[in-house]
């Protein structure tokens, strides 16, 4: 048996080509909204929580027909923003129709609670609706996670 010292072992290719792979996070889906990307030709998701509230603000923000090949996706809110007679109706169709979308399209998110605000400063006739949602993810463990949506009347 003999003494070596690792300073003078060398190293092999093996050895060489670990230390210079690096380990780039495999795409999930395409980021909304589009952006160029560094690498890739748009920029995409690496996070599965990320994606999957991309996805449900999305779903939430596309109404009825503006899906190619399925008619019905999406919560279909732009009706309720033309028909905004009280802020009480608003939210109940608002939350019924939510709640009816994430049922169909994303059967996996626990849909929590629902606050909306109206903001009209920057003009007095059309309104801002913010929506503020908190659901939950079981499955991936994700909990009391809050999205942000602005919608606008027109």
């Amino acid at each position: 048996m003999g003494q070596y010292s690792f300073k003078s072992s060398g190293v092999t290719q093996s050895d060489q080509l670990e230390n210079e792979l690096t380990v780039t996070a495999m795409p999930l889906g395409i980021k909304t909204p589009l952006a160029l990307g560094e690498d890739d030709l748009l920029k995409t998701n690496t996070e599965l929580s990320i994606q999957l509230s991309d996805n449900l603000r999305n779903l939430i923000m596309t109404n009825w027909g503006e899906r190619l090949g399925f008619y019905d996706f999406g919560a279909n809110l732009r009706p309720l923003m033309s028909d905004l007679v009280s802020q009480e109706d608003f939210d109940t169709q608002a939350i019924s129709r939510i709640r009816a979308a994430v049922k169909r399209w994303m059967q996996y998110i626990e849909l929590q609670d629902f606050l909306s605000e109206v903001d009209r400063t920057q003009n007095k006739n059309t309104a801002v609706i913010n929506l503020t949602i908190t659901y939950n993810i079981p499955s991936i463990g994700i909990n009391a996670k809050k999205l942000q949506v602005t919608l606008y009347a027109i």
